[in-house]
């Protein structure tokens, strides 16, 4: 038995008069593979965001949105520890944590950087 929504999206689909054309403008009967605004062949194109370089200045604002986190996380897991204890800890959490962002970002970065050489250098190869 079809949920609520399917049979309102299903009812939706059938109340409306779709009218299918091919690439010359002339109507077609539609052969029930598709959907109504589907393009035959084809998958939408997936929208990639390019990843930014890496900053320090990125990395640093990043780790001052994370160290009040860290912080909770410390205070809630060592509530016996004096205050200045907890903070020392967090510090040193976010001095781990900011270099390591970092080289994550730019090591995400380069991998990027390699794998869109390599594709415009396998289309440089097919136009050829």
């Amino acid at each position: 038995m079809a949920t609520k929504k399917q049979r309102r999206r299903r009812a939706k689909g059938q109340r409306h008069d779709y009218v299918w054309v091919d690439d010359e403008g002339n109507e077609v009967e539609p052969d029930g593979t598709q959907k109504p605004g589907d393009k035959p062949g084809r998958n939408p194109p997936r929208m990639q965001r390019d990843p930014q370089a890496p900053s320090w200045q990125r990395t640093f604002r990043r780790g001052a949105i994370f160290a009040p986190i860290m912080f909770g996380t410390v205070f809630l897991l060592s509530p016996e520890l004096p205050l200045v204890t907890k903070i020392t800890q967090t510090l040193l959490i976010v001095a781990i944590f900011v270099p390591f962002s970092y080289f994550i970002d730019r090591f995400f970065y380069r991998s990027f950087q390699r794998r869109r050489a390599r594709a415009e250098q396998a289309s440089g190869r097919r136009g050829s």
